[in-house]
């Protein structure tokens, strides 16, 4: 495949890339954080995006000081996950531009794959907005050996739609997200206020992106 081509794939992220769902998990953690004695704050809870449920919860602990025998991890994360399935089943806004790009992408018949950290249980909520027949398949956090920021989310994701990683482009909006992608082989381009990976390529937004946008 040559520089100037177009991907074979492209490995989307879903929570703050393609749903503006952050701002519904900040409710659940802050909730949570306050059941613990604890508020968050702001400078802790971005150390916790893009990260794997299990890896989030384990900073909460300890921002809020809990010691290691009064950790219930299953506990809290069936209590967070719930949480945030109800936020999600109140309707989640997409990230400027998002849903366009999926649709420019889709009719140029360029395989889709959903990539999250998040797991299955409430990703399969969220695909009543994305749309699952957009994605020939997703990845979930609680699927596979290691979450971001390890590779093994975006290799699978590679994997699952049939071409090797470094002929797939991955969008993040996430330091923890960009880094497992640039460590899976895939060109990465990044949304968000500012950038949040060196080697990635920051757009800010995936408003107005056209297919020259994702060339390799």
């Amino acid at each position: 495949m040559t520089t100037s081509s177009l991907p074979s794939a492209v490995l989307f992220d879903m929570d703050g890339t393609l749903l503006d769902s952050e701002k519904l998990w900040d409710i659940a953690v802050a909730e949570f954080t306050r059941k613990l004695g604890y508020d968050i704050t702001p400078e802790q809870r971005e150390t916790t995006l893009g990260n794997a449920t299990g890896d989030a919860l384990r900073k909460l602990f300890d921002f809020a000081q809990v010691p290691e025998a009064d950790r219930d991890l299953v506990a809290a994360e069936q209590w967070l996950s719930n949480r945030v399935v109800e936020l999600f089943d109140g309707g989640i806004p997409w990230q400027p531009g998002a849903r366009e790009t999926l649709d420019l992408l889709g009719a140029a018949e360029i395989p889709l794959v959903l990539v999250t950290n998040t797991i299955r249980e409430v990703t399969e909520h969220a695909l009543g907005t994305l749309g699952r027949d957009r994605f020939v398949a997703t990845v979930c956090g609680d699927e596979v050996p290691t979450p971001k920021p390890a590779p093994d989310p975006y290799l699978r994701g590679a994997e699952l739609a049939g071409f090797p990683a470094a002929d797939c482009v991955a969008v993040e909006d996430s330091p923890t997200g960009a880094r497992s992608a640039l460590a899976a082989g895939c060109k990465v381009l990044t949304v968000g206020p500012e950038p949040v990976a060196r080697g990635a390529v920051h757009l800010g937004t995936l408003a107005g992106a056209a297919h020259e946008t994702f060339r390799l």
